[in-house]
Formats: structure tokens, sequence, C-alpha cells
């Protein structure tokens, strides 16, 4: 008496609920003549299914959730062993359990898991009595220790979200767990069951959104055929294909969006209940207090006045979230659902109110970001921005970004409303921060897409054309000084005349600065940091400098003092021996005599012992001399191995190590799993006008063990003198700039000659 699971795994019909509705049908007749096998009357004795088992979504690898439940003093032992052997025979994981009922109910006393696993105790087979007492008892008992249980239950889920985090916005979500998750909509049920906590609305929203998940994670189990939750980058494409979507963004995008509405929804309905639980002393019970035309603040929470016509006020969403943002609080729920039933979307052009509203909301920063995902949720955000629609949830798939692009802009218009008193003109930067990738949702460079919407979005609210001039250019330059900072040499009069001129004005400038910050503290961790805020700091003051007229010839003057430390540097050098290293936290600096391969040997070193470079560059010193400074992370220590590091270093210069064999037995050993998909080819520009005397060659290609030694050498096996570099990983891609000369000291501007750079670089990085 076997269970065969192999054509329902292989049934492509059937998908999400309707697979676990059949799964469980199929386990459901199984335990049917396990239990008439060995209790053919089935009085004083019930099989239960309780748990995800009970709420009839048995996926492919969950556990079997069942109670056993019988009536005092009957035998029970023989019955238990020839249900569950024959369970556990068929390599399926059971959750099970012996009890009558009163010890069942008496565990759910005290035991909120146990309490909420009954709560979907669902008859199976035997006496049908002591289901139906279990079940009715379970669910009073639930009702009368609700003011108990409810509290619990909010902290578990709270500590629950911190632990896993979000479904929306991870890489490689939890679809159960994950804020967002099914276990959330589990939670709510359950809250549901003690006290009426959701509006109309959410019942309809958590049921789209629930099925969207239980498809997902249905599919899992049947692709990986191991039970678990987390849905990993490599497996998003093949679950893309087995659920339809035409690729994996779109997947996580339904994904992502369904996560939103349910921690959205999540959120508000403990809010709710925790506020309800308190009672009045946890509310202020007070009168209404006017806060503007047609809104009020009501127990902290704004409310629409009984008095307001929402279809004749298209700014009063606007209204009421800018007035809850400043006061971080809500829209009451009620006034939210009276708002997306009614109100209009804001004409063209914009009542000179909406503009100022738009900008005192995303003033108020970090609490802008609840109130504008509340007007989202139920949809009045695309009512003030149908541009919107096409970037809301959209994922963006690396580990450089860690959320969705609408999320992306909230949280840097939030971060660059915190930046305010750096610029002249607050709204400009908040809004111009709002719209920076809006063009991401759409087909073509997102950079040139969304300066057209930046144009259409900023006439029709209303702005005078020199500040829809500003927004224009916020859009198409909000990449202009991270790239500059990071990938170019600021002491090259060229970089700072180049930026000055794409520019154009200190206003512009001091926006982009600040955009530059809120934009990269959005991004990542990786984004933003000690090291790029001070070369951003560098090429925005000396562009300043010139756009003032301060600077005569941009960059010379600190060309001169570099040139004058780096001397001071090789005589230092000189004195003591032929090299030094500094080392200072993450960072390496050499300076050394100059020669061919010096860079990549560093770099080589490096690499040999697991240090990621994360950024290098480096610097002619006097003639004859070189300095080099290499930022890394150890992905293994806290702190790298610098006296091995030197020590190795001192070998390799010395001639004394063979490098290359080192690297390639580490190679052959280093396992580094890619949770990303597919990476981009690499490519290599050469770019003649970034310098006015050495060629630049930018490279982008994908990181790995010793990526920037490679790189190195070919450029010294054809002679090539690197006289400055900038090199960076950014999530999984690097991307490296070098500044080389030919020996004679000219840039490279053979056609030929740079064909074979270019075919030496790529043949490099498929070793």
């Amino acid at each position: 008496m076997g269970l065969d699971l192999a054509p329902l795994l292989a049934d492509e019909s059937l998908t999400g609920a309707a697979w676990c509705r059949a799964h469980t049908d199929l386990v459901d007749r199984w335990l049917v003549e396990l239990l008439a096998a060995t209790a053919p009357g089935g009085e004083g004795v019930a099989l239960v299914a309780v748990g995800g088992y009970g709420r009839s979504e048995l996926c492919p690898r969950s556990d079997v959730d069942v109670l056993l439940l019988h009536e005092r003093g009957f035998e029970v032992g023989e019955v238990a062993e020839a249900v569950w052997y024959p369970i556990w025979d068929q390599g399926l994981q059971l959750g099970h359990g012996v009890s009558t009922v009163r010890q069942a109910l008496a565990l759910a006393a005290k035991d909120l898991e146990s309490a909420t696993s009954i709560l979907s105790a669902r008859h199976i087979a035997g006496d049908h009595r002591l289901t139906t007492e279990l079940a009715t008892k379970a669910l009073e008992q639930w009702h009368e220790r609700a003011r108990r249980w409810l509290p619990e239950l909010a902290t578990n889920v709270e500590q629950r979200h911190e632990r896993v985090g979000e479904v929306a916005f991870r890489l490689e979500p939890d679809l159960k767990e994950g804020r967002g998750g099914l276990r959330d909509v589990h939670s709510l049920r359950w809250a549901e069951q003690a006290r009426e906590v959701l509006l109309p609305h959410d019942h309809s929203s958590l049921a789209g959104s629930y099925d969207v998940l239980l498809d997902a994670r249905v599919e899992l189990h049947r692709l990986t055929g191991r039970p678990g939750n987390v849905l990993l980058m490599q497996e998003q494409d093949a679950l893309a294909r087995a659920l339809g979507d035409a690729d994996a963004d779109r997947l996580m995008t339904r994904v992502a969006a369904a996560a939103r509405t349910i921690s959205w929804t999540s959120d508000d309905a403990w809010r709710r209940i925790g506020s309800a639980l308190q009672g009045p002393v946890g509310r202020s019970g007070g009168r209404p207090h006017p806060l503007g035309a047609s809104i009020a603040l009501v127990d902290g929470e704004v409310v629409v006045t009984a008095d307001a016509e929402p279809a004749d006020d298209a700014c009063l969403p606007l209204r009421a979230a800018a007035a809850a943002a400043a006061r971080g609080t809500v829209i009451e729920r009620r006034s939210l659902e009276r708002l997306a039933q009614l109100a209009p979307p804001l004409p063209d052009p914009w009542p000179a109110e909406a503009r100022t509203l738009l900008a005192r909301l995303l003033a108020t920063g970090r609490p802008a970001v609840a109130v504008v995902e509340a007007l989202d949720q139920r949809d009045l955000w695309v009512k003030v921005l149908p541009e919107w629609a096409p970037v809301r949830s959209r994922p963006q798939r690396n580990a450089y970004h860690r959320f969705t692009v609408d999320r992306h802009l909230l949280e840097a218009a939030a971060n660059a409303a915190d930046l305010q008193h750096q610029v002249d003109r607050p709204d400009l930067l908040v809004v111009g921060a709002l719209l920076h990738d809006l063009g991401k949702g759409r087909p073509g460079d997102h950079t040139e897409v969304g300066m057209v919407l930046a144009h259409d979005l900023a006439s029709r609210m209303g702005f005078p054309p020199e500040d829809v001039a500003d927004l224009v250019a916020m859009v198409e330059h909000h990449l202009l000084l991270p790239t500059v900072a990071t990938r170019r040499d600021l002491a090259e009069p060229r970089t700072i005349e180049q930026v000055a001129e794409a520019v154009g004005t200190t206003r512009r400038l001091q926006l982009l600065a600040a955009l530059t910050m809120a934009d990269s503290l959005a991004t990542g961790a990786s984004a933003w940091g000690p090291w790029k805020a001070g070369l951003v700091d560098q090429l925005v003051e000396r562009t300043r400098r010139l756009l003032d007229g301060d600077l005569g010839d941009a960059g010379g003057d600190d060309a001169e003092e570099r040139g004058g430390r780096s001397a001071q540097a090789a005589e230092a050098v000189r004195q003591r021996g032929g090299r030094r290293f500094e080392v200072a936290g993450d960072s390496l600096t050499v300076v050394a005599e100059d020669r061919p391969g010096l860079f990549s040997r560093v770099a080589g070193v490096l690499a040999l012992h697991g240090l990621e470079v994360l950024a290098a560059a480096t610097d002619p010193s006097e003639p004859g001399w070189a300095s080099s400074t290499f930022r890394v992370v150890d992905p293994r220590r806290d702190q790298p191995p610098w006296d091995r590091v030197t020590a190795d270093l001192d070998r390799v210069l010395d001639s004394r190590l063979a490098l290359q064999a080192r690297l390639a037995e580490r190679r052959r050993t280093y396992d580094r799993p890619d949770p990303l998909p597919a990476p981009a080819p690499a490519t290599v520009t050469f770019h003649d006008d970034a310098s006015s005397l050495s060629t630049v060659i930018d490279v982008h290609a994908p990181d790995g063990l010793g990526v920037l030694y490679r790189i190195t050498c070919a450029l010294a096996e054809l002679d090539l003198d690197i006289r400055s570099a900038r090199a960076q990983t950014l999530g999984g891609t690097v991307v490296d700039a070098f500044y080389v000369q030919t020996r004679g000291g000219e840039k490279v501007v053979d056609r030929d000659l740079r064909a074979e750079i270019e075919l030496a670089i790529l043949d490099s990085l498929k070793s």
C-alpha cells in the first residue's frame, strides 16, 4: 500500500493551489486506507490534518502534519505504528502527534505554534466527532486567549522579518518566511480568526498575491526535488519557463509585487491590531484636529473629513500624504479606501498646489517612503505619476542594487531629503531624485528615455523652463560624477574640463553632487563609502573652482602637489632600499622603482591571498618611480594578512616567486559560488579625449580570481606603460580604467595595436 507521486509531479497541467489540492487529495486517500487497515470501524480514533496539510496546501516537499486523535483509554499504539511507518518508508517528512482532544487543547493553550496549527484542523479519516470537537474548541480557545496570543504573534512576525529579510527586495527571496511571504498571510488569517482585522479589499488582494507565491513555491519544489523556500538565482529562469513567464525578470516582478502587497497589508493590519489592543489609552481619543482643507488628525492618523469631496479635489491624496509624512504617521485606512475609490488623476498641467505638496511630501524623507507605498498599493500614486506604472516592482537582478526600481527611487528621494541643506533648490533635488531612474521601466537606454520623461513630467508639474532644464540635466548626468570620480584620473586637467562642460552651472553641480550621494546610498552597500565619497568630493571641488573661474588649469595645482609628494615618497623609498609598503586598514600602497608589470605583480599577489580588489589607483611618481594604492576586502577574514602579503610582494619583486604558477594552482581549487545571472561579456573601449597625454582603456568584465592581474599582464605583454589606473568592483562586475602610453610616451593611436590590445585583454579574461 504505497503512495505514487510520480504522475502528479509530472503533470504540467496543474500548478500552484490546484496542484496542492490534488496532492492533498492523493495523500488523504492513502491515509484513509492506512487507518482502515488497522482500525476498520474508526470508532474512537481519527486522523486529522493540521498546519499546511490541514489547509490543503501540501506542496511537493512539504511536511505532512498529522494528528492522531483518540478517546481516553483507546489503545492507540498499534494504530500509530500502522500509520506512521508507511509514511516514513515513503520518504516523506512527517510532523505527527498522538493525543486526546483535551491533551491537544491543553498544549495549544500554552504553545502558540500548537495553537495556530490546530486552527486549520481538517478531518481525514476515522471518528468525525473527535475532529469536530477539536476544531470547534480550538477556535473557541483561540478567541478566549486572543489578547494573549495576538501580541505574541505580532512579535513573532516582527522577529521573523528581521531574521529572514524582504521577499520583494532580495535577490534570492524566502517565499515562505520572508517579509511579504506566505507565512505573513497565514499569520493574518490566524489573527482574523481571533477578531476581524482585514478590510474587504484586503481579502482579494491577499488571495491574488498569495497565489503568486504559492505557484512559485510549488514549482520550486518540483524543479529542484528538494524542500525549501529560498528561490536561488540559478533557478529563476527555469521557474519562469515553468510558470509561463517571458523571463526571470517578469517572474521576479510578479513575486516582488505580490510580496509588497502582502507586507503592506500585514503592516497595516498589525498596526491596527496593536492600536485596538491598547484601547483608548493608546490613542488620543480627542476631537479631530484640522490639518488643512478636508483633512484632520484623529487618533494620531490623518483622516479625510466627512464633508470632503474627493472626486472634486485632485490634490487631496497629496495633501493627506504630505500631512501624514510630516507627522510620521499614516493615512487612516478607511480614508485611504475612500480616496482610492473617488480621487481623480491630477490634471495636465498640475495645479500649483500639487507641485508644492509633492515637494513637501518628498522633503519629509524617510516617512514619505511608507506613505507613498500606501498610495501605490491603492493605485493612487499612478494617478499622481502615471509614468510610475512601468517601474512598479521592477527587479534589478544584480548584487549591486538591493531594491526594485520603484523602491530605489523612493529611497533615493528620502536620502536626498537629508541633503537639502547642501543645495539652493531642495525641491529640485528631491524631485530629481524621484525621477532619475524612471526610464528603466521602458525600452531603450534608461537615461535617454528618462530625460524625455523628466521633461514631460516637469513641464506638466508646472516648473518654469529653467527648472525643467535642470531636472532633465539631473537625469542625464546622474551617473556622471561617480563614474568620472572612480574611473578617471582627477589630476588630469581634461577630466575636470569635461565634467565642467557637461554640468554647465554651479547650481547643477550642487544638485548632482547631492543626487550622487542619495542615489549611491539607495543602491547598496558597495555603492558608497569613504573612498568613493572622497573622490566625488575632490571632483566636485575641482569642477566648482573651474566653473567659478578659480582654477585656470583644471587639476594642475593638484597634479603639481601630487608630483611633489610623489617625488618625496620616491626619495624616501630610495633611501630605504628601493621599495616601501604602507598599510592602512583595507588599503595597501606600494611605492617602488618603476618597471614593466609592476602593477600587475602587486595585483597578482593580492589575488593569491584571496583578496578582492574593490578599487585601485596608480600614479607616476618622479621619473623612474611609481606609487600604487589598492583597496581590498578579505571575504574570509576580518583583516587581510598584510604581513604575508608584503612578504610575498618582496619575493615577487625580487623574482623569487612563480606568481603565474601559484595563481594557476589556486584557480584550480578556487570555488566561488556565483548566484548571479550569466554575466555580460567582457568589453574593451578606447578613449583619446579623456586625457591630453594618455589613451584611456575601459574594461568591463565579470569578476573572478586575478582579473586585474590578468588584464594588466596583457597590457605589459604589449609593452604598454600604465601611467595611471582606476579599478573597482561593482557587484559581480569589475570596471577598470587604465591610462596607458607606448614605451615612447605616446598615446595608443595605431588601430592594429588597439586590436591586439583588445584581443590580449579578452583572451586573458577567458583563462
